[in-house]
């Protein structure tokens, strides 16, 4: 299995998740998979005026049944192989998937994406296994993130990238410093440059190739020393 990325931290492969993750040996997983809400671009407003559009193309269709279908499996049996994980689901398919041990949010109070109750100022996140600090003795933390910093996600060519503070947060959050994190679902990379950026081992998984070069691109930009 030959990697589509390395460096000395991160090792990113271009395939199906199904099909790579149980050669692959891991303590933690973050996730960020499909929501299942047919998504087909994202259009946001810039802080200096303008709008940017990005088109989604992918090989899978992203629709509630692609969420129960392959995203559930994949989480029910990740969860059997990792220490903890955090899904982020989105919130109109967040009841397919099991239930969590906690709930926790990233929670914006300008939030302006629209929901069937109006705008929607939260994200769930949903944790499985323990809590890292809580199993080291090394006490309790939020389980929860409040919006306070500028959204850079609208700058990647990918129509659902993360911010990066959010992902610094929940990197250092869910996993410890000498653990191997996975991201089954890289997107354009933010799990990865984010583990990177605090010294961290992480895997990557990316179905589409296109993306798997914007994360390529970033990692080889990034540069370690950010603090998170």
């Amino acid at each position: 299995m030959t990697p589509y990325y390395t460096d000395d931290y991160v090792t990113l492969y271009h395939g199906d998740a199904r099909d790579i993750v149980d050669d692959i040996a891991f303590d933690s997983v973050i996730m960020d998979p499909p929501y299942g809400v047919e998504l087909k671009a994202k259009r946001a407003k810039q802080r200096r005026g303008g709008v940017s559009v990005r088109l989604g193309s992918y090989s899978f269709d992203d629709v509630p049944e692609y969420v129960r279908d392959v995203v559930v499996p994949l989480v029910s049996g990740l969860r059997r192989r990792a220490r903890a994980i955090a899904v982020t689901p989105g919130t109109r398919n967040m009841w397919l998937y099991p239930p969590a041990d906690d709930v926790g949010c990233f929670y914006s109070a300008a939030g302006t994406g629209m929901g069937r109750w109006g705008f929607t100022c939260s994200q769930p996140i949903l944790y499985y296994g323990s809590d890292p600090y809580l199993r080291t003795g090394a006490g309790s933390r939020p389980n929860s993130f409040g919006q306070s910093y500028p959204n850079d996600a609208n700058t990647f060519d990918h129509p659902c990238a993360k911010p990066l503070p959010m992902w610094r947060w929940l990197v250092t959050r869910v996993t410890l410093t000498d653990e191997v994190v996975l991201d089954p679902f890289v997107g354009s990379g933010t799990t990865l440059v984010a583990a990177k950026a605090r010294g961290q081992h992480a895997i990557g998984i990316e179905i589409e190739e296109r993306y798997c070069e914007v994360a390529a691109n970033r990692l080889r930009q990034e540069v370690l020393g950010l603090s998170a």
